[in-house]
């Protein structure tokens, strides 16, 4: 790694870890952007520990979200079977408020409830993971990700892991 790490080469590597966010305004956008801003700059080492980094994480984030998905998927399948008779249940008591009712329901939302709050955990930890690596960054250090697949390989040898180790 280069000895001196200069203004240019924190923000871009800042802005590796920031542009995933475009992933709310465009599909896919957290891979392309951090991928085109690392392509372009990965001549520098700092740089491109921290674009190897960001598209690690990214990936690994994409699969959180597919084995989040396909934990659910056995229990949306039970439960969508059932679908039919749910919605004559509410179809023969619409006037009607019973426990039998809420009984019917309750799996649907346990079900949603529990996708819902593991989604909501993962953007969470997303969300603190790529601010702190992009305040790493922004001060010139390196930063491994937690709990991130090693896509593509680094070569980090004594990374922050954690902003309350120094």
């Amino acid at each position: 790694m280069e000895t001196t790490i200069s203004e240019n080469q924190k923000n871009v590597s800042a802005f590796i870890h920031l542009s995933t966010f475009l992933k709310y305004f465009f599909p896919f956008a957290n891979f392309i952007a951090p991928l085109l801003i690392w392509t372009f700059n990965k001549e520098k080492a700092f740089v491109d520990e921290h674009g190897k980094q960001a598209i690690n994480f990214q990936l690994s984030v994409l699969i959180y979200t597919i084995l989040i998905g396909l934990i659910c998927l056995p229990f949306f399948i039970i439960f969508a079977t059932d679908f039919i008779s749910l919605i004559e249940t509410i179809d023969n008591n619409a006037g009607e408020f019973s426990i039998n009712n809420i009984q019917n329901l309750s799996g649907y939302i346990l079900l949603f409830g529990l996708a819902i709050l593991l989604l909501l955990a993962l953007f969470v930890f997303e969300l603190y993971a790529v601010i702190n690596a992009s305040i790493h960054a922004s001060r010139g250090q390196l930063y491994q990700y937690p709990l991130c697949i090693p896509f593509i390989k680094t070569n980090l040898k004594n990374p922050i892991q954690n902003e309350h180790i120094s």
